[in-house]
């Protein structure tokens, strides 16, 4: 069941896609709010060259506004605070939380809102944005997976997503690392974004 798809140019052609409209998809409109109880916003990136490290923050809130007779007008919008960051290790978390990194004092919060929708095939998607950290702004493009709509066991309407990005830190100004004796460095440039959506449908 697809969500986002391309407007098409042609009139003629629009007014059939009017008409064929899925009424699940149109029952899904509306405005959203992420369940950060159920959700997940986390990292992973490469340490010494060998392993990976992972982590999470714990603390974020969004929106979503989803249109099904119209899907290019459906947008999200995504606050993280940076202090909430979690490694599972303490010290970790500190320098993270540092000016050697997030600065996070200074710059609480990471931000996404995004620009555009489209469809890639099935329940695929590309979400472009602007992903905003310590006030550098740059564009970044999520590829996701729709994972479906529920009622729960309380009564609320649910849609899930599923999706990641790929991003170098350093084009945030995120620079800190060091030299390892064997060669490379002690942290990738390259890091792993993962998100894991849960939102309830607002009255």
């Amino acid at each position: 069941m697809g969500l986002f798809t391309r407007r098409t140019q042609d009139t003629a052609t629009t007014a059939v896609a009017t008409l064929d409209v899925d009424p699940a998809l149109a029952a899904l409109t509306g405005d959203y709010v992420i369940d950060a109880s159920h959700s997940s916003i986390g990292f992973t990136v490469r340490h010494a060259m060998v392993t990976n490290v992972r982590g999470t923050f714990a603390e974020h809130e969004g929106s979503l506004h989803l249109d099904g007779t119209d899907p290019a007008r459906s947008t999200a919008s995504i606050d993280v605070k940076i202090a909430s960051v979690d490694t599972g290790i303490g010290d970790r978390d500190g320098h993270l939380r540092s000016g050697d990194f997030f600065d996070a004092e200074t710059f609480p919060l990471m931000t996404f809102r995004s620009t555009e929708a489209r469809q890639l095939g099935g329940d695929k998607y590309r979400i472009t944005g602007e992903l905003t950290i310590k006030d550098v702004t740059r564009p970044l493009s999520i590829d996701l997976e729709f994972g479906g709509s529920a009622t729960d066991v309380y009564g609320n309407e649910r849609v899930g997503f599923e999706g990641s990005a790929e991003i170098l830190r350093s084009d945030w100004g995120l620079t800190w690392n060091a030299a390892l004796e064997t060669g490379g460095v002690m942290v990738s440039d390259k890091v792993k974004l993962t998100f894991d959506i849960s939102a309830i449908k607002q009255a």
